[in-house]
Order: structure tokens, then sequence, then C-alpha cells
């Protein structure tokens, strides 16, 4: 039972496991840029991002509080309301301290709950390969045994045949001699011969 093998590349092997940094990094970045372009104490746009933030960490309780529980809906809305936190303090603060340790904590936050989902990932596809090889050795073993069977049935009816062309070649060799009796034979348990008659041969 043959099966292509795949081989991820090393890139879509890192990607996953940077994702997380390379986000926060990102909205540190965007913050920055935003700080130098006039967004440093401007109260008008703390508010906005403080009132952006606060709407999506509300969506992301009621989203984890309601009755289909949607952790992906709300892990998604806590994650924004995170980054515009991230990115509002950037953006305010005038200093770079601040934001650097938002920075670290956000991203250390991230990848704890990242990790979560990777070993939640990591089992279920131990848990495949493990149902995989199962089934293939499941298989492999049918297989196996009908290859047998089909031997066996090979060999049996080989040696069947062998036996009848060498009965048949001594019964006309024995036939071909004077005073030969079908009789005989049948009384040996072989099956019943057809009456021969010798006088016509010879």
């Amino acid at each position: 039972m043959n099966e292509p093998i795949v081989a991820r590349s090393t890139l879509a092997h890192i990607a996953p496991k940077a994702a997380p940094a390379l986000a926060t990094s990102t909205l540190l970045i965007l913050g920055r840029i935003w700080n130098a372009n006039g967004a440093e104490h401007s109260t008008g746009n703390a508010a906005l991002m403080v009132v952006l933030a606060t709407g999506a960490a509300a969506a992301g309780a009621f989203a984890s509080a309601g009755r289909s529980g949607d952790g992906v809906l709300a892990g998604t809305c806590f994650a924004a309301s995170g980054g515009l936190a991230l990115a509002g303090v950037a953006g305010y603060a005038d200093g770079i301290s601040l934001p650097l340790l938002l920075w670290a904590l956000a991203t250390a936050v991230a990848y704890g709950l990242a990790a979560r989902y990777w070993r939640t990932d990591r089992r279920d596809s131990v848990a495949h390969e493990r149902h995989l090889t199962v089934r293939r050795e499941e298989h492999a073993h049918a297989e196996r045994v009908e290859a047998l069977r089909a031997g066996a049935q090979i060999e049996v009816a080989r040696e069947g045949a062998a036996y009848a062309a060498a009965l048949a070649q001594a019964l006309t060799a024995r036939a071909a001699l004077p005073g030969f009796d079908p009789l005989e034979v049948t009384r040996a348990g072989l099956p019943k011969l057809p009456a021969i008659d010798i006088t016509k041969e010879h």
C-alpha cells in the first residue's frame, strides 16, 4: 500500500512559530510610526484606541460566554483587543520603554496561547498517524493472508494436475500391456474406467 510522501519546507514549518512575534512586532512598529506622525499625547487618538480595545474585549467576552462558546471567535476578539491596546500605547507614549515592555508581555501571552493550540494540534496529528498506521498494518496483514491462501490454492491445483497427468500416463501404459483388467483398478479405489477391448488393439 503505497502513499505519497509529502515533505514540508523549512519555511512552512517555521512560519507558524514566528507568527505571534511577527504580529506583535508589526503592531509595535505601526504604533511608533503613528507616534511619529502626531499621535504622541493625542487625547483623541488615545480615547479612540481605548474604545476600540474595550469593544473588542467585550466582543470576546460575549463570544466566550454565549451558548455556542466559540473559542476561535473569542480568541480573535481578545487578540484584537490586546493588539489595539499595544498600538494605542505605542502611539501615545513619548518613550520606547513602555511600548517595548508591553510588546514583550503581549508576545509572551501570544506564545502561551498559541502553544496550547499547537499541543492540541500535535496530539491530533499523532493520533491520526497512529490510526493510519494501524489501518495500514491491518490491510497489509489481510493482503498477506490472501496471498498465502491464493498461493496454497495454486499449489494444490498444480499438484492435482500433475497427479492426474501422471495417473493418466500410468493407466495408458498399463492398458497397453496384455492381460490388463480395468476392474482391478476400480477395486483399488480409483475412479471407474471405461471398458477397453484389448482384442481390438492387438
